[in-house]
């Protein structure tokens, strides 16, 4: 396994790989890898001839009052995992080099981030979009993975890809769930005992929305009572938004006449949740 650091030599494995005709898979993370980044890599090692992991703590997408300094970071431990999972390269930059003195070029998808956690983190995204960009420009992937749990993230990259003739193919893999619901994340950390017991009532609301879709509910107001009825139930919660949204534009919808999305986002002790499940009426 492979570590690079510097952004031209990242580039050039790239360029000489591809022109051995291999195809690369990439999965970008911001490190404390865990049993989902590990799905992740997986299915790209399924996909690809090489799969490269970049690992970088990502500045510009964290607010002023946020977790950047605390963020976990453990190389040690993710280079074990990749290495374990046959990764062919780690790239993980300085942050230096990724944003040099001068550094003056922002990426925005105003539409896609304009709601949810798009407005209850100012600036996240366009930090999000202007890393991917420049992730995707060394890179130079066949096909890049990223997890569903991030749902709106996962459409921001789409339509970011998609504007800007970005190379490769988008894979989004299914949320990986702890045992009781939990989706996986690398904030999970921060939870306490307590709090840990408490934190899959996300889960729990969203799939209350799901068996009301699946009950014949249609109404997207009465399918968000649901999902606030069960949330209101843990006291621990703090409830920051459900939605009932078009799965592709995000947009919140009045009623569910296909397909639709459920999203929701709370604090419990201190530490964001966020969490989606996708619904379908059949018939």
């Amino acid at each position: 396994m492979n570590s690079i650091r510097s952004l031209s030599a990242m580039a050039a494995w790239s360029r000489r790989l591809h022109r051995e005709g291999v195809t690369i898979g990439f999965v970008p993370t911001m490190g404390a890898l865990h049993a989902g980044h590990r799905a992740l890599i997986r299915a790209a090692r399924l996909a690809c001839d090489a799969v490269v992991v970049s690992i970088f703590v990502n500045p510009t997408q964290f607010g002023p009052r946020e977790d950047l300094a605390k963020y976990p970071r453990q190389l040690r431990l993710d280079r074990a995992l990749c290495r374990a999972e046959a990764v062919d390269v780690i790239f993980a930059p300085e942050n230096h080099s990724m944003y040099p003195p001068g550094n003056q070029t922002i990426v925005m998808v105003p539409q896609v981030a304009r709601r949810w956690e798009g407005e209850a983190r100012p600036h996240h995204f366009q930090g999000v979009a202007t890393v991917v960009t420049k992730l995707l420009c060394l890179v130079q992937p066949d096909v890049s993975w990223f997890g569903q749990k991030d749902y709106q993230q996962a459409a921001l990259v789409r339509q970011l890809m998609k504007d800007l003739n970005l190379p490769g193919q988008m894979m989004i893999y299914p949320t990986v769930r702890e045992a009781d619901g939990l989706a996986l994340s690398s904030r999970n950390v921060y939870l306490s005992p307590v709090h840990r017991l408490a934190a899959p009532v996300l889960y729990r609301a969203l799939q209350a929305g799901a068996a009301a879709v699946r009950a014949g509910e249609r109404r997207g107001a009465e399918i968000r009572r649901c999902m606030i009825r069960v949330i209101k139930r843990e006291p621990s919660a703090t409830l920051d938004y459900v939605a009932v949204c078009d799965h592709l534009t995000l947009e919140p919808i009045a009623r569910i006449e296909r397909k639709a999305l459920l999203l929701g986002a709370l604090q419990i002790g201190g530490v964001r949740l966020i969490d989606n499940m996708l619904v379908q009426v059949h018939g």
